[in-house]
């Protein structure tokens, strides 16, 4: 016996087969020449009886009457027996159309669905194209920020100060251009401003920030013919020097409230732990978290108006001549302890919205260690704002004779 297959995805074969061949399994269809032809024979019959009733009862008795009125309704019942036949017919011609239509309707069904199957495989290979595509293009750039990050890294080991200025800046224009990568940028600048380093012999910073210019105190001799180490050191100075500009221009948001430099980057944190720093300018600049423990402030230090988001860590510290913080605001913990003041420190309309730590005792190892703040010079906490505690023992004041301002509350140093 045959059979018919299954479908390979597992649907029943009947649902799709044509209606005609499942109406020829329940019953064969009558053609048209079946029809005509049952048609003559019902017109013969008919004509055949006429005649025979004609024949039989045609003289008009009442027998014969009553007899014609017998076969009459028997002709009535027949006809409607017809009638009722011809209903079926009706109804099966109706049956088959329907089974056609929906024949036609899943064939439609079928291709539509095929056409979606056609569509989607087409929607999901652009889509792994277009995957594919960026997985490249990500992979192209990553690669070219890591080659571009080693070169400027490479650059910044050079004994050439031009070629270590090119990578400076090339670390500079890869940060703008690839916000992801500046912290990581920040990173490098900081540990190279963290490199061991050995200020000039024998001369003074300039007042200004003009590093390469000779000091007050260097007499003509000295400019003229200046040591070889001592120019080293001078163009490795000018180096640092554009380090730290570099960090100051991009931390600095701007002057228009509101309005955001495109130059700045948010959200950076700096480890300058015992760093040289020379001539400092951070004025306005908004920074993180900031370590600067340990540091040499090398020439004058301004940190004006400065918004320190985390903590600020100054603690043994030393400032070599004047350190500003006039208007700063420090939103965390800002530790001065151990801190040395050469030459004065102005905290005017300063904020502290969390602890400030100028002194007190450290426990280090189980064991307690004063450790205070040591000012020379003139200091300053003018219209300076405390929003929690402020710690002032243990610090120290070398320069009792100038006029001293502390805050309000505090403890006042002996």
């Amino acid at each position: 016996m045959s059979r018919t297959p299954a479908r390979p995805d597992g649907q029943d074969p009947e649902q799709f087969e044509p209606a005609r061949r499942r109406a020829e399994r329940l019953g064969r269809v009558l053609t048209t020449r079946a029809i005509v032809l049952a048609g003559l024979i019902v017109v013969v019959v008919a004509v055949g009886t006429l005649w025979l009733l004609l024949a039989l009862f045609g003289a008009g008795t009442p027998a014969d009457q009553a007899q014609l009125d017998v076969f009459r309704a028997t002709g009535n019942v027949v006809l409607g027996a017809g009638g009722a036949v011809a209903l079926v017919l009706a109804a099966r011609r109706q049956r088959l159309g329907e089974l056609e239509l929906r024949r036609k309707e899943q064939e439609l069904a079928q291709r539509d669905h095929a056409q979606r199957h056609v569509e989607q495989v087409a929607s999901d290979t652009a889509a792994h194209q277009q995957r594919l595509a960026e997985d490249a293009r990500v992979d192209a750039a990553e690669r070219r920020i890591t080659e571009l990050y080693t070169k400027a890294a490479d650059q910044l080991g050079s004994e050439k100060t031009p070629i270590r200025l090119a990578g400076l800046y090339a670390l500079e224009r890869l940060a703008q251009n690839t916000p992801d990568q500046r912290q990581t940028i920040v990173n490098l600048l900081c540990a190279y401003l963290r490199l061991p380093y050995t200020l000039p012999t024998g001369t003074r910073l300039p007042p200004w920030s003009s590093l390469r210019a000779p000091g007050p105190e260097q007499d003509a001799t000295d400019s003229q013919q200046p040591d070889t180490d001592d120019r080293t050191s001078d163009q490795e100075l000018e180096v640092r020097g554009t380090a730290q500009r570099i960090l100051a221009d991009h931390l600095f948001p701007g002057d228009s409230p509101g309005v955001t430099r495109p130059e700045f980057w948010p959200g950076i944190t700096l480890n300058l732990t015992g760093a040289v720093l020379c001539h400092f300018d951070f004025r306005g600049c908004r920074i993180g978290n900031v370590r600067f423990g340990g540091a040499r402030f090398a020439g004058w230090t301004r940190f004006e108006d400065v918004e320190f988001t985390g903590y600020a860590i100054f603690g043994g510290s030393e400032f070599d001549r004047s350190a500003n913080f006039k208007r700063a605001r420090f939103h965390g913990s800002a530790l001065f302890r151990g801190a040395i003041f050469r030459n004065g420190a102005l905290f005017d309309e300063a904020v502290f919205r969390d602890e400030a730590l100028f002194g007190g005792v450290r426990m280090i190892d189980g064991v307690p260690h004063e450790d205070g703040a040591v000012f020379g010079g003139a200091v300053s906490f003018a219209a300076a704002t405390f929003e929690r505690d402020v710690v002032l023992e243990q610090v120290r004041v070398e320069d009792d004779a100038a006029e001293h301002v502390w805050p309000p509350g505090g403890t006042t140093p002996a």
